[in-house]
């Protein structure tokens, strides 16, 4: 089954990969070689697609210093087309709306149909809250969804940000009115934040009429403090006891990987799971090799979490 009608069918697992493209000012020859190592990493997969993260500069998002130096990178838009290429899978390709007015916005989406064949875009917020912006984001995602070139669009769903103030759910119904089909989850390390999302957004689909939208979760592995650092600069919520074990474990990627199959297990455990079509997403945030490694065999382990709940 192709990925647009999978995601639509909740009787069906999604399951991505995420990745970032190369920096930007790489050769072509170093960008085929980066995505061609990739795409060995993915082949024993089942994967129904790739995530292509669109990097930003988000240090007006917080004080707090960025653990890693951020780095632009090539068009996102080429690495998903020459990754779709190479896997024979589409790609869902990330985009900041920034400060882009309604002008550029639609001419960012022609050019992704007519030049790079993109069929999948999930639409990001901007990093620092602004009143000024020229384009509202409910407005970018309707101007993609009613776009001519019928793409499937996304959002980005934050468990972090669901509290008494200001609901998550309420914003992933609104924009799943305004044409997103889907949602992608920031990384989970704080199951909890995610059960309890999960649980208000299908009430809230329900009081409203409506069919909740599918959420694919994501979850990356770490080994390393810096690591576990960027996750939390990134706005990941890691328990102060999740870190200990992790770093304190003799082997800290076995533990990153345990920990994330026992919160998918724990998040799956609960009634929303017949009302809200689920899906995963595995991503590595690190540039060590160890870490990316470790996320075919955390994708491995998610997927055996899954198999178990479905013969349930």
């Amino acid at each position: 089954m192709e990925l647009k009608a999978k995601l639509l069918d909740p009787r069906q697992a999604v399951l991505l990969c995420g990745t970032t493209p190369p920096r930007a000012g790489s050769a072509d020859d170093a960008v085929h070689a980066i995505a061609h190592k990739l795409v060995e990493r993915l082949r024993a997969l089942p994967i129904d697609g790739v995530v292509v993260y669109d990097i930003q500069d988000e240090s007006g998002r917080t004080s707090s210093p960025r653990p890693f130096a951020f780095t632009g990178t090539i068009d996102s838009r080429a690495y998903s087309r020459l990754l779709a290429q190479l896997t024979g899978k589409p790609a869902i390709n990330y985009k900041c709306v920034g400060a882009m007015d309604e002008l550029a916005w639609n001419d960012w989406l022609a050019e992704a149909a007519r030049d790079y064949a993109i069929g999948f875009v999930s639409i990001v917020g901007r990093p620092a809250s602004r009143a000024d912006y020229p384009l509202p984001l409910s407005k970018a995602i309707r101007l993609a969804a009613e776009h001519r070139a019928r793409f499937s669009v996304g959002g980005v769903v934050i468990a972090e940000r669901h509290t008494e103030e200001r609901s998550e759910s309420a914003r992933m119904l609104a924009k799943g009115l305004q044409g997103c089909a889907y949602f992608i989850s920031q990384t989970v390390y704080h199951p909890h934040a995610t059960e309890r999302l999960l649980r208000d957004y299908l009430r809230d689909c329900r009081g409203a009429g409506v069919e909740p939208r599918r959420v694919v979760l994501t979850f990356s592995p770490a080994g390393r403090e810096k690591t576990l650092a960027f996750l939390q600069w990134l706005g990941v919520r890691v328990p102060a006891e999740t870190g200990r074990a992790i770093l304190g474990a003799a082997n800290p990627l076995a533990q990153s990987i345990e920990i994330c199959r026992a919160n998918l297990r724990r998040i799956l455990e609960h009634d929303y799971l017949g009302g809200i079509p689920l899906g995963i997403n595995v991503e590595s945030v690190s540039i060590n090799r160890d870490e990316i490694d470790a996320s075919i065999d955390l994708f491995h382990a998610l997927t055996q979490v899954l198999d178990e709940h479905v013969r349930r």
